[in-house]
């Protein structure tokens, strides 16, 4: 005798849809199934199981990646509202076994990631919502309204029968094109068709399938012998390629981007808040959470407001002819009510409630790549959580937790995991204190699994990757800031090997500006690697040997250039002195302030190089008085023509114009200058007069104007008062041990 016949129910849903999840919910409650089939990877089915275990927390979504290429990754998001991730927890619950029926992985990935993301398709072939359709039909204009008013905001009636009608009609549009230029759709269908018929075969009688809205209609024809041999010739000879997937945290933030499976939902928050706050209180909640977001920011939000929010918003529903309020009306009322008419405060709700800030969480027996337990690992040791929002993080490296924190980071960051990104400059990296700003996205598990080539801890892969980095680099520049890093991230392994690639590097290049280039990364790695702890005393023979080849080939590489490649070289020289600055090493100084004096003394030398060599000659102390203003008389006088007299200027006085407020002789000669120029001359130097005085702070230049107008200095801010010798000469040495300089 014949067994009776299969009872498969499909039930064709929204992803990421509040109303849908609870229709699924409803319907299995009502009539239990023997079997789930899902809608998803056929590799799923090896981690289903995690979905009740008590620690993973939607948001969360399924990383699938091929092995050998691991940049190919697709994701399938799920958040505690999606009706795959309700139907799979039932299913748990229940002890009912689950099964995955869409393409597998092994095919879709051997493709490329773009093959595998199962999104609904676009431009004619078929539409790329087909919720959109049917709302624009109903004569919205809004998909998201309509389906709120639809299913979302509906009583407990079931929609799927609808919803397959409706689908039916619409694939009729479009099912012509959508055979013919479609075929990964066409697997997609066949194998899930191929899915409910393996659990018929199987035994099983009692069968729920949750899927897409879309493919309801071509899963009816599943137990059919015909469209059964069609299927099983379509799928066969894909390509394949070895896959592995598992479970990764996901966020409200990324659910709410058009990016993965079945995403692009507009508001996660407020579907989360419907999903877990049904019923007739949903919008009294949802404004009694807008008030308390709102209060935290020191908004005024009181108890009446709220009353009042709840009641406009339910007014204006009824007025639409809404069966809810929905997002809109909560929207109009919260502004209106909580927002006074301003955007400032809802701008604070879209972000904190409406999208939301939840972060997921898997359980610590999720199938991880070693590298990402790893820094699991490292996070927890340095107690530091992945949050979906941006927060700043002060660090004081000389406590030891802070210094970890750093290093784990800085370790990240030459692995191209940007979970923080530094919030100051790199001149900044000597104090004793960083400012990150951290962020965790989603994505950056994906380089985990990238970077686990490289090694299995955090350690060992940013060993590995600076290693790769310096070895296929020709620059010196980054080859020093290979080392730098190498110092921050506390990797003492590489370091040995990338000092010898900088010498030996060093001594063949003969371009002395690739050395000029690589010199403010090393000066900062020997001045302030003991503030973390390492012994950087091995790169100061590599810098001094850099700083002599600088100092020999200063002239010859400065001769007979343009205005451009001399700005260039000028903006070299100056990083040179502050980089030598930071060592207060007179030998490195003494030879380096030679070739600067030897610049300014040679013919066929731009003047604006040689107006920069004097400047910081006399910063210095290199040139007394006397004998900067004999150089500036010379670059000024009626035997130089006035664009290199303009050029010596902007060089001299570039960025700062200190010397000029404090040196009435040197404004006196410059004012000398320029009356004597003829009026041709003036206008053709005039745009570089002004951009060198541009770079002046506005004190400077309104000191220096009132000197030129009235023929006074600036008067003293001390007046007559005199000065206690002990006390001055107290100060003057507190200042000198901060500055590292003997008194």
């Amino acid at each position: 005798m014949d067994s009776a016949p299969a009872d498969v129910r499909v039930y064709g849903i929204r992803h990421h849809g509040p109303g849908s999840a609870l229709a699924v919910r409803r319907a299995l409650d009502t009539d239990p199934a023997d079997i789930v089939l899902i809608e998803g990877p056929r590799e799923a089915d090896a981690i289903a199981y995690l979905a009740g275990d008590p620690e993973m927390k939607p948001p969360v979504t399924m990383l699938g990646y091929a092995l050998d290429h691991p940049d190919r990754a697709v994701f399938y998001p799920f958040a505690s509202f999606s009706p795959e991730w309700v139907a799979l927890r039932w299913a748990g619950e229940a002890d009912v076994p689950v099964r995955y029926i869409d393409l597998a992985l092994t095919h879709t990935l051997a493709g490329g990631p773009s093959d595998a993301q199962p999104s609904l398709g676009s431009g004619e072939i078929r539409p790329r919502d087909p919720l959109t359709e049917l709302a624009l039909a109903a004569g919205y204009d809004d998909t998201e309204r309509w389906w709120e008013d639809m299913v979302e905001h509906r009583d407990a009636t079931s929609p799927f029968e609808a919803i397959a009608e409706a689908m039916t009609v619409l694939r009729e549009a479009y099912e012509p094109d959508l055979v013919a230029a479609d075929p990964t759709e066409r697997r997609r269908e066949a194998q899930m068709r191929a899915g409910i018929r393996a659990a018929t075969g199987d035994g099983y009688q009692r069968i729920a399938v949750v899927c897409g809205a879309w493919h309801v209609p071509a899963l009816a024809a599943a137990l059919d012998a015909k469209q059964a041999r069609s299927d099983t010739a379509l799928l066969r000879g894909m390509p394949k390629v070895k896959v592995a997937i598992t479970w990764v945290p996901w966020t409200h933030r990324r659910l709410a981007n058009a990016h993965g499976y079945g995403a692009g939902v507009t508001s996660p928050g407020w579907y989360h808040h419907l999903f877990t706050h049904p019923g007739p209180d949903t919008v009294a909640r949802w404004f009694t959470q807008a008030a308390r977001v709102l209060r935290a920011a020191d908004y005024s939000a009181s108890a009446a407001d709220v009353v009042e929010a709840t009641r406009l918003a339910t007014s204006l529903a009824a007025l639409r002819g809404r069966p809810l309020a929905g997002l809109v009306e909560l929207n109009d009322s919260a502004c209106a009510v909580l927002g006074d008419g301003t955007d400032i405060p809802m701008r604070l709700l879209s972000s904190e409630l409406i999208v939301g800030t939840l972060i997921g969480h898997v359980p610590a027996s999720t199938p991880m790549v070693p590298l990402a337990r790893n820094l699991a690992t490292e996070q927890k040791r340095c107690r530091l959580k992945p949050e979906a929002m941006p927060r700043s993080l002060e660090l004081d490296l000389r406590k030891p937790l802070d210094l970890a924190r750093s290093r784990l980071l800085h370790r990240l960051s030459i692995l191209r995991v940007g979970w923080g990104r530094a919030a100051q400059g790199r001149a900044s990296v000597g104090t004793f204190r960083e400012t990150w700003e951290l962020l965790w996205e989603p994505e950056l598990e994906v380089r985990l699994i990238e970077m686990s080539a490289l090694g299995t801890t955090v350690q060992t892969a940013a060993q590995a990757a600076l290693v790769q980095h310096a070895l296929a680099t020709k620059s010196i520049s980054e080859l020093t800031d290979a080392i730098e890093q190498c110092l921050l991230a506390d990797l003492a392994e590489p370091l040995a090997g990338i000092v010898q690639l900088v010498a030996d590097r060093a001594a063949l290049d003969v371009d002395i500006t690739h050395l000029m280039e690589a010199l403010p990364a090393l000066a900062r790695t020997v001045r302030y690697g003991d503030v973390r702890g390492t012994d950087s005393g091995a790169l100061a023979t590599v810098l001094g040997g850099m700083v002599s080849r600088i100092a020999a080939g200063l002239v010859p590489a400065c001769t007979s250039l343009d205005s451009g490649a001399a700005e260039s070289i000028s903006r070299l020289i100056s990083d040179t002195q502050s980089a030598l600055s930071l060592l207060s090493d007179p030998d490195l100084f003494g030879s380096f302030h030679d070739a600067l004096v030897d610049l300014v003394e040679r013919d066929r030398i731009h003047a604006s190089l040689q107006g920069r060599a004097t400047r910081l000659l006399a910063d210095a102390g290199r040139l007394a008085p006397e004998q900067v203003e004999k150089r500036v008389s010379r670059a000024l006088s009626r035997g130089t023509t006035p664009l290199d007299g303009a050029a010596f200027v902007e060089g001299f006085l570039g960025g700062s114009g200190v010397a000029l407020v404090h040196d009435a002789d040197l404004l006196g000669l410059l004012d000398r200058w320029l009356a004597t120029l003829e009026s041709e001359a003036f206008i053709e130097i005039l745009p570089l007069l002004r951009r060198t005085f541009g770079t002046f702070e506005l004190a400077e230049r309104r000191q220096i104007g009132e000197r030129v107008r009235t023929g006074v200095g600036p008067v003293s801010a001390l007046g007559h008062r005199s000065l206690d010798p002990e006390r001055v000469a107290a100060g003057i040495e507190t200042i000198a041990r901060l500055l590292g300089a003997t008194t």
